[in-house]
């Protein structure tokens, strides 16, 4: 089912749902059902999977000099999506990025995803690789995520990169990433604004947010997103403190600001256990404040590790 629907079904109830990362590689399917078997209580209408580009690294040969590796760390996320389905019944939702992929390898993955069933997909640009200072498309790929949505669209269409064969429509339901304290490359707020109005106006459906600790930001974002005529769902991405180092850590990574209360509640725990706990009743208290605002669902990232959101899911649903 598209998550529009499941919104759409749900009658003004806030659903649950969550992200997981692929594991590492060498482990086995089994860590992504022990992230998800946790959560299940909650009837998560839509789990969404992480896709990542292939990154590089350097190693020293015998002659002294340095050669570039490209590797991946993580399995292929439309596997991950098959076995959640097959085996929870629940709709997975597969991330599709730019970087490290060409046009063939996407209409590849759309033509898979389309076999498989899978309803959704959320359309992204992708982070830089480690190895680079700044976002560099694959040759041959998209460059970015307004591209990614017209093909997505395309493929909705029946129009595929090559005609030559006989083509059957998909009706894919898009969803894009939003920025309620803007994205990073973003010169200013109404530039992001238009970019990201530009990302509807290709198909997006449904907009996922970046992570935010303050919720007056996702607030001033909803509003300003409907006096730009963006009126399609905006699911807030949530992602609790579980750590000290997150105090410092998750503004430099995701651009992001904590508010005063919750950093001066954190500047008095002398360990990671006071930091969780404090991380989670924060969490509470923000989750409760979106039910009563209205947002669509509490979306989770959970980084595959179920047990903190499973204790802030049980005292708000």
């Amino acid at each position: 089912m598209k998550i529009t629907d499941h919104i759409k079904n749900a009658k003004g109830k806030t659903l649950f749902s969550f992200e997981l990362l692929p594991p590492i590689k060498g482990q086995s399917i089994q860590w992504i059902y022990d992230a998800i078997e946790p959560l299940l209580e909650f009837n998560p209408p839509f789990i969404d999977v992480t896709s990542l580009r292939e990154d590089y690294i350097y190693k020293e040969q015998a002659n002294g000099l340095l050669q570039k590796v490209s590797y991946r760390k993580r399995p292929g996320t439309i596997a991950i999506c098959a076995a959640i389905i097959h085996k929870y019944k629940v709709d997975a939702v597969p991330h599709l990025i730019c970087g490290g992929f060409t046009k063939e390898e996407t209409e590849n993955a759309l033509i898979d995803l389309q076999f498989l069933g899978i309803d959704n997909v959320l359309a992204l640009r992708g982070d830089a690789r480690k190895a680079d200072g700044n976002f560099v498309p694959t040759p041959g790929g998209h460059c970015y995520a307004t591209d990614l949505i017209e093909h997505i669209k395309n493929h909705n269409e029946g129009k595929f990169l090559h005609e030559d064969v006989e083509t059957f429509k998909s009706d894919f339901c898009i969803g894009v990433a939003g920025y309620p304290e803007k994205h990073f490359e973003a010169p200013n707020m109404n530039t992001d604004f238009k970019y990201l109005k530009k990302k509807v106006e290709a198909g997006a459906e449904f907009i996922v947010t970046q992570m935010f600790f303050d919720n007056q930001k996702y607030f001033d974002f909803v509003k300003k997103c409907r006096e730009n005529d963006i009126n399609i769902p905006i699911i807030p991405g949530l992602k609790p403190i579980s750590t000290l180092s997150q105090l410092n850590v998750l503004p430099k990574i995701f651009h992001i600001d904590l508010p005063d209360e919750l950093t001066d509640a954190l500047s008095h725990a002398k360990n990671n256990n006071e930091a969780k706990e404090i991380g989670t009743e924060a969490m509470i208290k923000q989750c409760k404040e979106l039910i009563d605002f209205g947002a669509p669902v509490l979306h989770f990232y959970t980084m595959g590790r179920p047990e903190q959101t499973k204790k802030i899911a049980k005292a708000i649903f």
